[in-house]
């Protein structure tokens, strides 16, 4: 679980740079988001039909929210993936990899927290502690901190979109881990969250051409601008096989290494031609991981959950 946990956050960073790509290229990023949540559902569903256990832990899924065994609120993961998917194309393309992934990771230390104590995902219920607490703070510091640039009076507003999307991917484990754990299957949990996110994405999209504020451009032709949807499957089934043994902290803890570990190597081996790395992002940087460093305590269990020591 570990390992698979650090793989997600690094498989989070090379997916932003695909999706900003092909937003670059397409010229929205809601509908390179479309398309990379589109894709993803398409290898999904053909996972599911693959596989009789599959399906039927997918059609199991109405009857657990009739019967209770399931929320409705906990099937609509896939909504905090899809922003994150459309903020990867919004973001990305202006600060880089790098200042994005600070923006999600704050957004991450400080959600989990929130979902955390809320008893959101399968490992129950956790206290937040002053220690906790000031580890959200410092991640914040460091969002604050990434708005000083001065570069463009629109920045702070830019890093406050990657800040919303690592709250969406708080809740987006939590909750689908609760379908991985009612369905006792994590590809169906993965299914019904780009069915879900495809979904809200598709219909958001098509309002905007229609209405004319969302224009296509042209297709490209490389075929790993695409890959970010199958991308997405992986990470989201390792993500929601892995939160349900360490909770929704913890996993995002292990998954922030690997998406700053990933982020770095992108902008420093790949650098975009706008984008390069200052010494004002590694002071952004290391502010994230003492933040890290904070949440990361050891803890205890409660009855119902577990708390910092």
């Amino acid at each position: 679980m570990v390992v698979a946990a650090t793989v997600v956050g690094a498989l989070v960073a090379v997916q932003s740079r695909i999706n900003a790509g092909l937003a670059e290229r397409v010229g929205s990023g809601f509908v390179a988001a479309a398309v990379s949540f589109g894709t993803g559902l398409l290898l999904a569903a053909l996972l599911v039909l693959a596989r009789t256990d599959l399906r039927r832990s997918v059609a199991s899924i109405p009857a657990l929210v009739r019967g209770g065994g399931l929320r409705w609120w906990q099937v609509l993961g896939g909504l905090g993936g899809a922003w994150l998917v459309t903020t990867q194309g919004l973001v990305v393309v202006v600060v880089g990899v790098t200042l994005f992934t600070v923006g999600v990771v704050a957004g991450q230390v400080a959600g989990s927290l929130v979902v955390d104590r809320a008893g959101l995902s399968p490992a129950g219920r956790m206290r937040v502690t002053p220690r906790r607490g000031a580890a959200a703070v410092v991640a914040l510091a460091a969002v604050a901190l990434a708005g000083l640039r001065g570069e463009q009076t629109s920045l702070s507003w830019i890093i406050l979109l990657a800040v919303s999307a690592g709250v969406g991917i708080a809740v987006q484990q939590a909750v689908n881990g609760r379908v991985a754990v009612a369905t006792g299957q994590p590809l169906a949990a993965t299914f019904m969250n780009f069915l879900v996110g495809f979904t809200g994405l598709a219909a958001v999209t098509a309002v905007g051409v229609a209405a004319g504020a969302i224009s296509v451009g042209p297709w490209p032709g490389e075929w790993w601008l695409y890959a970010g949807g199958p991308i997405g499957v992986l990470f989201i089934a390792l993500a929601a096989w892995a939160v349900r043994g360490v909770g929704v902290l913890v996993f995002g803890l292990l998954s922030i290494a690997g998406q700053l570990l990933g982020s770095i190597a992108l902008d420093t081996l790949l650098p975009q031609a706008d984008v390069a790395l200052g010494w004002l992002q590694w002071v952004d940087l290391g502010l994230i991981v003492l933040a890290v460093l904070l949440a990361a305590l050891p803890t205890v269990r409660l009855a119902g959950g577990t708390m910092n020591r």
